[in-house]
Order: structure tokens, then C-alpha cells, then sequence
């Protein structure tokens, strides 16, 4: 499945390094071996050299490593994370963000280099070009405080449905 390369984005295929340039940045990946990458004027081909297993399984993989940097550098990521229960707030100090969870201390959080976080009420958005980076920051916050079924107390991402239960039941 070829990977359409909007304007302004540049791919450029090495030995064993694959380089995306963006108008939001740059990007890089390496390659993995069996897998080269074929380019026509604005769209990309992810091809593999053998058929054995090893490169078979790594096929589709490179295509979506690819797929996401060009994304990436053309309109970039975003996650959005919810915090529910009373007492429970978020500020941003810095590059740094305080929770205050119900824990008998505050917990800071530093916010990876390449990712963007934005504080609007009980809603934080976290942003970049790197799909991994932003989904990885998100997954390290939600599970500072992990949503409970009983109240949904916690943090969750904004288009999670949490499952609820129904509590102690008592006599019938």
C-alpha cells in the first residue's frame, strides 16, 4: 500500500536510515533489514528484498513506522487524557506537571522532550510529531492515578468508556 507524501514533506531513504522532513520537524528511523523503500514523485513504497519470515513479519511494520512520521510531520498527534473525582487537579510549573491525586503528597510529572502538554480545566492535550512519544507520555500520566469502576475516579483518556460496577449489593 503506497504512503501518500503531502507537499512541503520530504522523505529521504539511507543505507539504514530513513530521514522525514516536515514543515512541524524532522524525523528519523532506521531501517530494518529485507526492507527498502521505493519513492515516486509524492508517494512512498514500502518493498522487501526476500520473502523469508523475519522480513515478511517486519513488512507492514516499517510501512506503518513510515506512514506515522509523515503524518507526523504534516499534521502531527494529539491525545487528550480526562481527570475525574473531586479534589483532583492538574498545573502546569514549567515543562513540569502537578497532580494532585488524593495522595497525601503532590506528583509531578516532567513531560518528555518533543511532547507539548496543554492544561484547559480538567482536560490535558498532549501533543507532537513522534506517535510514540505522545502515546507513551499519556499512557505514563493515566497510570499515575488509573480510572476505578466504582466512581471513575482516576485519569482516562477522553474517548475511553470506563466500565462501571454496581457496588456491594447488601440483603436482598
Amino acid at each position: 500500500m503506497p504512503i501518500t507524501v503531502p507537499s512541503g514533506v520530504t522523505v529521504t531513504a539511507g543505507n539504514d536510515v530513513i530521514t522525514v522532513n516536515g514543515p512541524k520537524g524532522s524525523l528519523t528511523q532506521f531501517t530494518m533489514p529485507g526492507i527498502r523503500l521505493n519513492q515516486n514523485e509524492d508517494t512512498v513504497t514500502v518493498e522487501r528484498t526476500s520473502e523469508d519470515r523475519f522480513t515478511r513479519s517486519k513488512h507492514g511494520l516499517m510501512r506503518s513506522l513510515v506512514n506515522n512520521m509523515v503524518t507526523g510531520v504534516s499534521q502531527g498527534f494529539e491525545k487528550k487524557l480526562e481527570i475525574n473525582g473531586v479534589g483532583y487537579r492538574v498545573q502546569q510549573q514549567g515543562a513540569d506537571l502537578k497532580f494532585n491525586l488524593g495522595f497525601s503528597h503532590d506528583v509531578t510529572y516532567k513531560v518528555p522532550e518533543g511532547v507539548q502538554a496543554a492544561i484547559e480545566q480538567n482536560v490535558i492535550t498532549l501533543s507532537g510529531i513522534d506517535k510514540q512519544k505522545v502515546g507513551q507520555a499519556a499512557a505514563e500520566i493515566r497510570s499515575l492515578k488509573k480510572p476505578e469502576p466504582y466512581k471513575g475516579k482516576g485519569i482516562k483518556y477522553a474517548d475511553e468508556r470506563i466500565i462501571r460496577k454496581s457496588g456491594k449489593s447488601g440483603k436482598e
